[in-house]
């Protein structure tokens, strides 16, 4: 059976082995009750449901937890040769998937469990609270330099360094707009301190021997042994190492024809968070041991 998870509706397509369909019906995603009574016949016949992998998938992946019913999460990416076609509809493409999860050729997805989601998905935030803060940064800084004024003298990243930025400008809009800039920073300075114990509290609560053997790692800190605590979660759960690589986005894909080769592609296919990581990583590593810049360079 596959689901195509909307905003208000589900829509269910079950095919049983043979490809007939026994049911083709939208469902509310209020009311997932309705859903359950309408499967309910066809508990005996082996049911397994999949799911393209869309932002509002959890809350089915946790219902077929609860009623023990085996989820396949499906590949955003991957599915992306179902949409061929001159016309394309949510009733048509459960339809497909569900064909495809028939056949086996229903591409999967990882499936994070939900007691570490949530900390999972508030950690991703955390980044976006961070780029918003460096961004807050910069203006100032542009401002300063659109003035023609010298450069500050030290970095103003620092709480200390930001004391008398305002007063340097002419103006009173001017003035106000730096104010409301130093008043973002402090604000988002208090914020990302407040996450980071958060963060890391639940980091040793969750897995800390995996977060201690992590924070060992010449390079790491607290913020990416956490990222690849959560963002890694299993490693067992990928076969091989370069299965692992491709996942971390840390090689590129092939494409080539008839002994040509072209433009790679896959660039998006990934996890982000994961390179981001690992680019830091590196990056600390060759300062802290120059072995590294060495075994670099050689």
């Amino acid at each position: 059976m596959s689901v195509l998870v909307q905003e208000k509706a589900l829509h269910v397509c079950l095919v049983d082995h043979q490809g007939k369909k026994l049911l083709h019906k939208n469902f509310a995603t209020k009311t997932p009750e309705r859903l359950l009574v309408a499967l309910q016949p066809f508990h005996s016949r082996d049911l397994i449901l999949g799911c393209e992998s869309t932002f509002n998938w959890y809350w089915l992946a946790d219902l077929c937890h609860q009623q023990n019913l085996p989820f396949l999460l499906g590949h955003a990416l991957y599915l992306k040769a179902i949409h061929g076609g001159k016309t394309k509809t949510d009733r048509i493409d459960s339809e497909k998937l569900a064909m495809l999860l028939r056949g086996g050729n229903f591409p999967v997805s990882y499936v994070y469990p939900k007691e570490m989601r949530s900390t999972r998905d508030l950690l991703r935030r955390r980044c976006c609270i961070v780029r918003r803060r460096s961004a807050t940064i910069v203006h100032p800084q542009m401002v300063n330099h659109q003035q023609n004024l010298p450069a500050f003298p030290k970095p103003i990243s620092y709480k200390s360094n930001r004391r008398g930025i305002v007063e340097r400008f002419d103006g009173d809009s001017v003035r106000r707009m730096i104010q409301l800039d130093v008043d973002l920073i402090d604000f988002y300075d208090e914020q990302i301190k407040r996450l980071d114990l958060y963060l890391e509290q639940h980091a040793k609560i969750d897995d800390p021997d995996t977060f201690y053997r992590l924070m060992s790692i010449p390079g790491v800190g607290r913020i990416l042994a956490m990222t690849l605590l959560y963002e890694i979660h299993d490693i067992g759960r990928f076969a091989e190492v370069g299965h692992f690589l491709s996942y971390s986005r840390l090689v590129k894909g092939t494409n080539t024809s008839a002994g040509n080769h072209y433009k790679p592609t896959g660039a998006k296919i990934g996890n982000p968070h994961l390179k981001w990581a690992f680019g830091e990583a590196i990056s600390l590593l060759k300062r802290q041991l120059p072995v590294a810049t060495k075994h670099q360079r050689r």
